[in-house]
């Protein structure tokens, strides 16, 4: 384990770099959201700049002009960062943001509001073989020690942004209101073009086939990982080490099976069960 220390904010561990309670209070008391502002809401490691860079394509019907000129990190900053604030504040609507709070901690203005949010959702055993990798390389993490260690700290959600099953617990109460679209990594992963029809739809986007068809290609995996602007090999090496890795690594669905032993399957199913009961919704790697 390093010696990177976390920020703690009402029970959830943060980054301490570019985050302060000031701006995590100022984001959840005093942020006023528009009714046309777009949030792209996950938990760490469930697709959020793939989803950042289909809702920038879909904006701009499919255009990949201002995918290709503007940071990931400037078209739709993550409010709760410091920086990402501070950008928030000078926008100018219709507004993208992105987010990975958990509800209690998301602008209290969003329910008195029309504005949208897209909550994408991945199987925890992928976010956390994923996590893992992205420890080992962001210097603003802990080093993630074994898998095994990992594991325990990720099931106890003793990790960044907390425990995954209240995240998605907290967000999935919203099921049900019209402002709120919930996808999973795998359903994009599966069948691209019809998520991406379907997220058109909830936005009350009207795309033509040929500019859904510039959505899809430029928001394809490998199209991401060539934009400098979206594969986030522009970060400061004071936040990462492109030497231990990528920010974009491989881009697929159970990945897990490649890494967790029967015994860490069989230990995580179990926690799973136990935490994600009175749910009532099935998922696809359920």
């Amino acid at each position: 384990m390093s010696s990177v220390e976390y920020l703690s904010h009402k029970g959830i561990l943060f980054p301490s770099m570019n985050y302060s309670v000031e701006t995590l209070l100022h984001v959840e008391n005093e942020f006023q959201i528009l009714d046309d502002d777009v949030f792209n809401v996950t938990f760490p490691k469930s697709g959020t700049n793939w989803m950042a860079e289909i809702l920038a394509l879909i904006s701009k019907k499919g255009d990949p002009t201002w995918t290709h000129s503007v940071s990931l990190w400037e078209r739709s900053p993550w409010i709760e960062a410091d920086y990402g604030l501070k950008m928030a504040l000078n926008m100018t609507p219709p507004r993208l943001f992105c987010s990975h709070l958990p509800f209690q901690l998301f602008p209290k203005s969003f329910l008195k509001t029309k504005a949208k949010v897209i909550y994408t959702l991945r199987n925890p055993k992928d976010v956390l073989v994923s996590f893992y990798h992205f420890s080992m390389m962001m210097k603003v993490l802990k080093t993630p020690g074994t898998l095994q260690e990992c594991l325990e700290e990720f099931l106890t959600g003793n990790v960044i942004y907390g425990s995954w099953f209240e995240h998605v617990k907290g967000w999935m109460e919203l099921k049900g209101r019209p402002n709120f679209f919930y996808i999973t990594y795998e359903e994009l992963r599966q069948d691209l073009r019809g998520c991406v029809e379907k997220i058109c739809r909830f936005l009350g986007k009207e795309l033509n086939s040929q500019q859904i068809d510039s959505v899809v290609e430029n928001a394809s995996f490998r199209k991401m990982k060539e934009n400098k602007m979206s594969n986030f090999s522009q970060l400061d090496e004071t936040m990462a080490d492109f030497k231990k890795g990528e920010f974009m690594r491989k881009g697929i669905s159970g990945d897990w099976k490649n890494h967790l032993t029967v015994a860490q399957n069989e230990y995580f199913d179990r926690v799973y069960r136990e935490k994600i009961q009175g749910m009532n919704i099935t998922f696809p790697w359920d």
